[in-house]
């Protein structure tokens, strides 16, 4: 029995239409047992989690726009007083005054260009997380998706199980009419006949659950399996050379390395507020009726105190947190890298074994039919061949499914599979 033949299950879902993450697309190209790349575009296009890390980045430049004005506004004073005079000799006298002043703070040089980085760091942070929450939509795509193939491909298997089954419980029963068999095989195939069905239908409410949980999780994607189980192959090139170009295409560092580019920009920012920044004015007022009318200049100068000197050191040591942060994301990316690469590898050689596991057991379980046929043997023993085959027919089934999902997933945090056409451009 060949264990590449598949299956075609079809889920009629509608895929609708949305628009576009910033003009950018996946590539056209569909790898077999994956759903075509236009769609998976479109499905994660619509995503919440995507949709919210692009709203982020709008967020991101409304407060480096806001960075780079500052705080620094036009203010306003406006006063009013009456004067009571006592002279010793005379009446006394009232005079309506007023006063009016306006004053700006000024940022002293350099804090100005630290602001507007600081900004730019935001809005390239914010950017780098859009990128992220698309590829974890990707791979939370492509788990799910892999997940419904297994479920769909035991059904499949406990289906021709079952077929199988039912033909030789019939095969049996004509026997025994016959008086060429005795009732107790009859029973006895009748039970196995049962316990298939039963496996048949539990393997039916697995599928159905991954499938309504694909549904839910990404509207529009259909439902759609190939006749046949794509072969795996080996994975081309070595373990760094992996290990690498994953590095190279990392959100996630990418991500650690904004972080700590941020804190360093916020460490220097609050070294400059060290030195406060001074408030400069000018005032007039009128005094005595009219009789006085003043016009000056001020400047106002916060005395600097612990606080701001304890600010600026815990912007140091922020920033030194996110330099370790940084160093320790790269070790487990590249310890995850490497183990999803060993993984990936040894699931071509494991997926060969079982394959020819099950073609031996097949072989077995076919010739066992034949001398049961022949009365050469019993019952129990064709049972349990047929048993053992389709155990390790199944298991063939689920690790070649297994080493397509390790390929896929090895490709994808490499930036080889659904690659954004900006992505390709960028590394033309």
């Amino acid at each position: 029995m060949k264990i590449g033949l598949f299956f075609r299950l079809t889920v009629a879902i509608g895929v609708g239409s949305t628009s576009g993450i910033g003009g950018t697309g996946f590539a056209a190209a569909a790898p077999p047992n994956l759903p075509p790349a236009e769609i998976v575009t479109r499905v994660l296009q619509t995503n919440l989690s995507v949709q919210a890390a692009a709203g982020q980045v709008r967020v991101e430049e409304a407060n480096r726009s806001r960075l780079e004005a500052g705080q620094y506004e036009w203010n306003v004073r406006l006063g009013g007083q009456q004067r009571r005079s006592k002279p010793a000799t005379g009446t006394d006298e009232r005079f309506n005054e007023w006063n009016a002043a306006i004053e700006r703070p000024l940022r002293l040089p350099g804090k100005g260009r630290l602001d507007g980085e600081l900004g730019a760091a935001g809005v390239a942070l914010a950017e780098t997380a859009h990128g992220d929450a698309l590829h974890e939509a990707s791979r939370n795509l492509l788990k799910s998706w892999f997940v419904w193939l297994k479920e769909s491909a035991s059904a499949a298997q406990w289906a021709e199980q079952l077929a199988l089954l039912d033909k030789q419980a019939k095969g049996i029963q004509r026997r025994q009419q016959l008086g060429d068999a005795a009732r107790l095989e009859s029973i006895q195939a009748a039970a196995a006949l049962a316990q298939a069905e039963a496996a048949l239908a539990q393997a039916r409410v697995r599928q159905q659950t991954a499938g309504e949980d694909l549904r839910r999780r990404y509207p529009g994607l259909p439902l759609v399996t190939e006749n046949t189980i794509a072969e795996p192959t080996p994975i081309d090139g070595n373990e760094t050379d992996w290990i690498n170009a994953i590095l190279e295409h990392s959100h996630e560092l990418d991500l650690a390395r904004g972080e700590t580019r941020r804190a360093q920009i916020v460490a220097g920012r609050a070294s400059r507020d060290r030195m406060p920044d001074p408030t400069i004015g000018l005032h007039v007022s009128r005094e005595r009726a009219g009789e006085d009318q003043i016009f000056g200049a001020y400047i106002s100068i916060p005395l600097p105190g612990g606080a701001r000197r304890a600010s600026s050191d815990a912007a140091l040591a922020h920033a030194d947190v996110a330099g370790r942060r940084e160093a320790f994301t790269t070790q487990k990316i590249t310890a995850e890298s490497a183990m999803l690469y060993q993984s990936a590898n040894a699931a071509f050689s494991t997926w060969q074994a079982s394959r020819s596991a099950a073609e031996r057991l097949g072989q077995a379980a076919d010739m066992t039919a034949r001398a049961y046929q022949l009365g050469e043997g019993s019952l129990n023993d064709l049972l349990a061949a047929r048993r053992l085959a389709n155990e390790a027919q199944l298991a063939a089934r689920l690790i070649q499914l297994e080493a397509l999902e390790l390929r896929y997933r090895l490709q994808l945090d490499a930036h080889r599979l659904w690659v954004m056409d900006e992505e390709k451009h960028a590394s033309d």
